[in-house]
């Protein structure tokens, strides 16, 4: 797996906090956002995109951000949720929640990607391929997608036939013709197009 060098900062001197999420595109679970402070000389070589990661190195890394990050949190918005408000809002509102729960106040706001709602009086960035860029970033990817893989697992003992604690709620096809024989959870997103009915057409 080919790594590069990600960037400490933006600007150097100050507290910047690193924001992702994950599970954008599910049909079932939560959006989960993560918000990381790192101190400016932190270094792991197996820091990536989490995307790009084993499960193991992210599990691994996981252990290491929460022990040497300055402040660190995780935090979701229901399927419920992302129903009311749509997926988009729902994104930014996680990762504004996951700010809200931050020990320590950021002077700055890294954001994966190139939409965001302005956060209180502190100024961001957005970085499309942020994730892959800076290590703020990186690191709330990979707390972000390990706690809501995580809780996909958990709700997969509840609801075994649809395979999350393999697709965590992506659309793979065995997801998608669990739905079709056992109908939808009240975990699913009712917003999205769940049936894949318009395939047939072509």
């Amino acid at each position: 797996m080919k790594h590069h060098a990600l960037k400490p900062y933006w600007l150097a001197g100050r507290a910047e906090a690193g924001c992702d999420e994950a599970g954008r595109g599910c049909l079932a679970g939560p959006v989960t956002a993560a918000a990381v402070i790192l101190p400016a000389e932190f270094h792991h070589p197996l820091l990536n995109d989490s995307k790009q990661m084993t499960k193991r190195h992210r599990d691994e890394l996981r252990t290491v951000i929460e022990r040497d990050a300055l402040a660190w949190s995780v935090a979701a918005v229901s399927a419920k949720e992302i129903d009311e408000m749509n997926i988009l809002r729902a994104s930014i509102v996680a990762m504004h929640r996951a700010l809200d729960r931050l020990a320590l106040r950021p002077d700055f706001i890294l954001v994966d990607g190139n939409r965001f709602v302005s956060y209180r009086d502190i100024p961001h960035q957005c970085v499309v391929k942020g994730d892959a860029t800076f290590a703020s970033i990186a690191a709330a990817s990979v707390l972000a997608k390990t706690y809501r893989d995580e809780w996909m697992c958990r709700q997969a003992k509840e609801f075994p036939a649809y395979d999350w604690d393999k697709n965590m709620g992506y659309p793979t096809q065995k997801h998608r013709e669990a739905i079709k024989i056992y109908g939808i959870t009240p975990l699913h997103r009712k917003s999205f197009r769940l049936f894949d009915e318009q395939l047939n057409l072509f």
